[in-house]
């Protein structure tokens, strides 16, 4: 079994490289092109099932790819982003944001913390493993997400975790 992993594509947030989180925003133009790039080379992977976040921006990422592919999506609320609370909308440059992510424990004020992120996330890979052990799985979803799932199949120091980044669009494999 193969999980394949990707992040959206490009919202206006993120070419303003503001801090989306559960904000719900579209894709841009450059998002769906992007998409559509990703399905063009996913038609040259045996995908089962594809697995989303309910957020707008994941989602039509995922219904670009299943029109290209021929799969359902399922929307799994696990695969939602991460709450940054006061966070939503900042400068992912900004100092104090930069600051509280380090803080893997801290719920940002109002958020959600990284640990609570992990739990969810970790549970859904390993629901997938036993709920699908012979198929290939895609998951559509978001750049904190992205982080957990790599953690999951890969030991990171904690500079490591917080350096980890996957940009729109870009697929990630792992096997399971």
């Amino acid at each position: 079994m193969k999980l394949f992993v990707t992040r959206h594509g490009q919202t206006e947030w993120n070419s303003e490289n503001r801090v989306c989180g559960i904000t719900n925003i579209n894709l841009t133009d450059t998002g769906i092109e992007q998409a559509k790039e990703l399905s063009t080379k996913l038609a040259d992977y045996k995908i089962d099932i594809i697995i989303s976040s309910p957020l707008k921006r994941a989602k039509e990422t995922a219904e670009i790819i299943s029109d290209a592919i021929g799969k359902i999506v399922i929307i799994d609320r696990r695969l939602f982003e991460q709450n940054y609370g006061v966070y939503e909308g900042v400068s992912r440059n900004a100092e104090d944001f930069r600051a509280a992510k380090k803080h893997f424990s801290s719920k940002l004020s109002g958020g959600e913390s990284l640990f609570q992120v992990a739990h969810r996330v970790y549970s859904l890979i390993e629901e997938i493993k036993e709920k699908y052990p012979n198929e290939n799985v895609l998951f559509v979803t978001h750049g904190s997400v992205c982080r957990v799932i790599h953690s999951y199949f890969t030991d990171l120091s904690n500079e490591e975790y917080f350096e980890y980044y996957t940009g729109n669009c870009e697929l990630k494999e792992y096997s399971l």
